[in-house]
């Protein structure tokens, strides 16, 4: 039971680590970069500060603020049902408890951005330096900005899919009865 506790906890602390590492590159990104101007580090990648108000990709960024209280109240929402659910899960669940986790951190590191801030920090610029016959379709080859807690919360969802095709039936989170 001792060591069920202790592999609980280590989620916690890798979600703790994907927050402070978050918040660490964000505030170098604050510290070292100026809005909206990129500095290249490869043919296709950029360190461009951007302040996100809305929701991914900046959805309902120009909505007044209120979008700011319903984002930061859905994330803490989800990450109290998140940090539940590892609490419940069985030990064998680890890709699960794994992208939860990821997840959790991501969200716990943007929503720490919203009630501080106001918005959330983004500096990674990814792109494509052309986009060929795209280019009326798409006259930015840009993908919008992003942080290491999108990232963590991508990878984390790309592990919920990969555990849903491993792991396809579903199980309880309570013990089984005896």
């Amino acid at each position: 039971m001792q060591s069920l506790i202790q592999q609980k906890f280590l989620y916690y602390l890798l979600a703790l680590v994907v927050v402070s590492l978050d918040q660490y590159t964000k505030l170098l990104a604050l510290q070292h970069l100026q809005f909206a101007t990129p500095i290249a580090v490869v043919s296709f990648l950029n360190w461009t500060l951007l302040f996100n108000t809305g929701a991914a990709f900046s959805f309902l960024s120009s909505a007044g603020g209120w979008q700011q209280w319903l984002f930061g109240g859905l994330a803490v929402a989800v990450s109290v049902f998140i940090i539940v659910y590892i609490w419940k899960l069985p030990q064998h669940a680890r890709l699960l408890a794994l992208s939860l986790t990821l997840i959790l951190g991501g969200a716990l590191g943007n929503v720490y951005d919203r009630v501080t801030l106001g918005y959330v920090v983004d500096f990674i610029d990814v792109y494509l330096n052309s986009c060929g016959s795209l280019t009326r379709v798409f006259p930015s080859c840009h993908w919008p900005a992003f942080n290491v807690a999108d990232s963590a919360i991508t990878l984390g969802a790309i592990l919920l899919l990969v555990d849903s095709f491993v792991n396809p039936e579903p199980f309880s989170t309570q013990s089984p009865k005896k």
